[in-house]
């Protein structure tokens, strides 16, 4: 999903650019607060950006300009919120721009928003209601990383049709060529990244209920919860 570096106008990348940037501020300051206010979290923050990059730098050529890979963000999001998860995104991508020539700095702010911001709210969303609703947590979390990852494609869809418009479909046109190719891959990569998500999550259940306590993952009944996810 990573747009190339150049790809985009410059206008448009101007623009993502200014859009992103105070998500990315306020999780910043979400950062810092979380973990000031909770230091034995520091360890689980670097494993959340730590997976983030690892999963989102296996990428598989598609779309011009773009790449298709799984993101990574679902895992951070249901630990730290979409907020935090905005900085850890955007630390990510500008690493991967500057060491593995993947993405790129003039269209970080069009590939911060798709991966490091509206994904992860995507994401807290799926998950939200699907504990709303009573269910566990491993659909909760299953529902997360899945929607993570589609979503951001959705919205780098919708980036390159609003900068590359069809000639005579105009942007729907374009948007529903854009989502097409990329479906293909992004499905199968999506379903596999859920259920990665989910083996981390019953694996952090088991070597850190205290730290996922604190973090609100899971409710003080925890026996029940670490049953539930653990079995």
């Amino acid at each position: 999903m990573h747009i190339a570096e150049g790809y985009l106008p410059p206008l448009h990348a101007a623009a993502w650019t200014v859009v992103a940037a105070p998500f990315v501020v306020h999780g910043a300051r979400a950062a810092v607060r979380r973990v000031r206010e909770e230091p034995d979290t520091k360890l689980l923050l670097g494993a959340a950006g730590a997976f983030t990059f690892v999963l989102s730098a296996l990428k598989i050529p598609s779309v011009t300009g773009s790449s298709s890979h799984p993101t990574g963000t679902g895992l951070g999001t249901v630990l730290f919120k979409p907020p935090v998860m905005a900085l850890l995104g955007t630390v990510v991508l500008v690493f991967q721009a500057v060491l593995l020539a993947h993405g790129g700095l003039t269209t970080l702010g069009a590939n911060a928003f798709s991966m490091a911001i509206a994904g992860p709210w995507i994401a807290y969303g799926a998950y939200a209601l699907v504990r709303a609703v009573g269910g566990s947590l491993g659909p909760a979390v299953f529902a997360a990383a899945f929607l993570s990852d589609l979503g951001t494609y959705t919205i780098t869809s919708a980036q390159l049709a609003l900068a590359f418009p069809d000639p005579t479909s105009g942007f729907l046109g374009a948007l529903v060529t854009f989502a097409s190719i990329f479906s293909f891959t992004q499905i199968p990569l999506a379903v596999a990244e859920a259920l990665l998500t989910v083996l981390v999550i019953r694996l952090l259940v088991r070597i850190t209920p205290d730290e996922l306590r604190r973090l609100g993952l899971l409710r003080p009944a925890g026996p029940r919860e670490t049953k539930e996810v653990a079995s």
